[in-house]
């Protein structure tokens, strides 16, 4: 005697999506299974170069776009090299590449290119986009809804400038 199954074959469908998709962000690190954090907790990761001034590749192969900050167009594809590109570049590969760094999140995951969007910290508290904001070679980048450190950038942005650090010295 044979059974059928109490589920329809469109629920067995969105189940198998479903555990499917659970299981992608497992592998991506995003859904801890032990008392590591929540899924949107901090995460340890490590630089393998900088591709410019704000943005990362991770040892996985993981682009990474810091959250709130600009620096100067280096690779656009319809653009010169801007004005404090490579210094900008130059800037965070000193302060990250070859290191590890803590990834905090805020409501927005990825950008539409597909790069993970964080705040950055080295090992010994810097908070990476806020010191490239404070020394000039950034500015700040507003997109909503991350906005969580958007008044420290601007208190920053707005110093760098009195101060003429970087971007806002004298051309």
């Amino acid at each position: 005697m044979s059974r059928r199954s109490p589920l329809s074959p469109r629920t067995v469908r969105n189940l198998a999506v479903a555990v499917t998709g659970l299981a992608l962000l497992a592998a991506r690190g995003f859904i801890f299974t032990s008392s590591a954090g929540p899924a949107a907790g901090p995460r340890e990761v490590f630089v393998q170069r900088a591709v410019d001034g704000d943005t990362v590749l991770l040892s996985m192969g993981e682009r990474v776009r810091y959250i709130g900050v600009d620096t100067p167009e280096l690779h656009h594809p319809r653009k010169p090299v801007q004005f404090y590109g490579r210094e900008a570049m130059e800037f965070n590969r000193n302060l990250v590449e070859g290191k590890s760094v803590r990834l905090e999140f805020d409501v927005e995951r990825y950008d539409k290119y597909n790069r993970l969007l964080a705040y950055v910290y080295l090992p010994d508290g810097t908070f990476v986009n806020a010191e490239l904001v404070r020394q000039g070679y950034a500015r700040l980048m507003t997109i909503p809804p991350n906005v969580k450190h958007a008044e420290l950038f601007r208190k920053l942005q707005a110093e760098a400038r009195e101060a003429g650090r970087g971007l806002w010295g004298r051309r």
